[in-house]
């Protein structure tokens, strides 16, 4: 049975080198504002992309159930996951489609229209209160521990798919499928951190039944 919530990302066609060139750029930028450093090899940029990953997921994890347990207080459960289209499942969206794009997943940013770059499907579902909306900092911990160990790897395989854009125009599938698979990853468990479900999150980097298996494929001939 799939789970109540789907991701799913479709590259472009061709990828814009100057995207990507920017996204390394800004990656740069952010680190070096947050670090004072301008030590510059592979390494750095690894680091670099694995701090913003860090940052934005660390942020979200902590951020969503606070948000969550305001909301559900204010209107109620029921009204809480009735809104939840035009509220938090939205707003997923707009995070999602900033971390695909910064991620090398599209091209697209999400401007006022998010789902024309990622994705995101919920099924809200269940009874959240106050208390497990909170309680989900706590039962989240393995996804968080887990999802930090696999963060090296998906810094890594950013690593591979911009130098391999910017340089030999192909896009490695296997990193695309790792990829998008640590992405869908992260959406399900910040799907679950804003308490639209109640169903725990599997640990698997596989989709949903309704993602196509054909979208990875398309990130393996990026020209620019």
């Amino acid at each position: 049975m799939a789970y109540p919530a789907t991701y799913s990302v479709t590259p472009p066609e061709q990828f814009d080198k100057t995207q990507v060139a920017l996204r390394i750029t800004l990656t740069f930028a952010l680190v070096v504002l947050q670090s004072g450093s301008i030590f510059i090899d592979p390494t750095f940029l690894t680091s670099s992309f694995l701090m913003i990953d860090s940052m934005i997921f660390s942020a979200a994890y902590l951020v969503l159930p606070m948000m969550a347990a305001v909301l559900v207080s204010q209107k109620g459960a029921d009204q809480y996951l009735a809104d939840s289209e035009q509220g938090p499942t939205k707003w997923l969206r707009y995070l999602m489609g900033f971390y695909s794009y910064m991620a090398l997943a599209t091209d697209k940013l999400p401007t006022s229209a998010p789902e024309e770059s990622v994705g995101l499907h919920v099924q809200p579902v269940g009874t959240p209160t106050v208390g497990s909306a909170l309680a989900r900092i706590i039962l989240a911990i393995p996804h968080a521990i887990i999802l930090a160990v696999l963060g090296i790897v998906f810094a890594f395989c950013w690593l591979v798919a911009a130098v391999a854009i910017l340089i030999s125009g192909s896009y490695p599938s296997w990193v695309a499928r790792f990829i998008q698979g640590y992405l869908q990853w992260t959406a399900r468990v910040m799907v679950y951190m804003a308490s639209l479900v109640d169903e725990y999150p599997p640990f698997t980097l596989r989709g949903g039944d309704e993602e196509s298996p054909a979208a990875p494929a398309q990130a393996t001939t990026p020209t620019g």
